[in-house]
């Protein structure tokens, strides 16, 4: 039977084209979904060589609030059958200072928008009773940011969120799995200026690595997977401490090596 399609938004680049190629390569017809039209479609017709699969390239700015419904009646007889709600972005600097209007886009495409859109396949889905959902938040979800304020929170509501819906869908067929990368060496940290920051000053995976662990849980149906045995570890220790300390401690990950914010 022929298979349902692999929905990927933030897929031009990183942890989202990879998983794009694995959906690919397990037969999947791709949508790409991202802002930039030039990557895509190079990405797509690189896809449609490789995995002789189709690959369609869409271009869409999740910061606009009428982008999800636009983009779930584009695919609606694409049959999805995977979503992989991968875009993001984040920022740096002391949240006193920093652009609110900046600030409010990264909302609606890390929260409003992934929650749309699960809302949107979802239903779809559950009609059918199959489908599969991966949410790519962050250990970030987990700790108090400093210097990121609104980014680790938006990643808090990701995996509170993902987690809530995951139980709610249980017996039905369809799972939602949410993904926690550590830092991760894409295009994200040069777009959210933490390029110099001590969070990259350690081992750092790489967007394949994070893609493999995080397809696989996707399959396996489970409702949470933290990439890295690294960041599991962290992730374990970060929980005993008090909050105010895991703020502590973030603060001094998030600043750069020269002290600077």
């Amino acid at each position: 039977m022929a298979k349902g399609s692999a929905l990927i938004t933030g897929a031009s680049s990183g942890i989202g084209a990879e998983l794009a190629k694995l959906c690919a390569g397990d037969g999947y017809p791709v949508i790409l979904v991202a802002r930039r039209t030039d990557r895509l479609e190079e990405l797509a017709a690189r896809i449609s060589q490789d995995y002789h699969v189709p690959a369609k390239a869409l271009a869409a700015d999740l910061a606009d609030p009428a982008a999800c419904e636009t983009l779930f009646e584009q695919t609606r007889a694409d049959g999805v059958e995977i979503l992989i709600n991968n875009a993001g972005f984040g920022l740096r600097g002391a949240y006193v200072e920093t652009d609110w209007a900046e600030e409010a886009r990264m909302l609606q495409v890390n929260v409003a928008a992934l929650a749309h859109l699960t809302k949107l396949f979802a239903g779809e889905m559950r009609r059918r009773g199959s489908g599969r959902i991966l949410n790519v938040a962050s250990i970030a979800g987990f700790v108090p940011g400093p210097f990121m304020a609104i980014y680790y929170a938006s990643k808090a509501f990701v995996v509170s969120f993902s987690l809530a819906v995951a139980n709610e869908l249980a017996g039905t067929g369809l799972t939602v799995t949410v993904l926690c990368p550590g830092a991760t060496r894409t295009e994200f940290d040069k777009g959210a200026g933490i390029s110099d920051s001590r969070l990259f000053e350690g081992p750092v995976m790489t967007a394949v690595e994070v893609a493999r662990e995080g397809y696989a849980a996707m399959l396996a149906g489970k409702p949470e997977v933290v990439a890295g045995a690294r960041n599991r570890w962290m992730m374990r220790l970060a929980r005993l401490a008090p909050r105010t300390m895991q703020a502590a401690m973030t603060r001094r990950l998030n600043s750069s090596p020269h002290g600077v914010q």
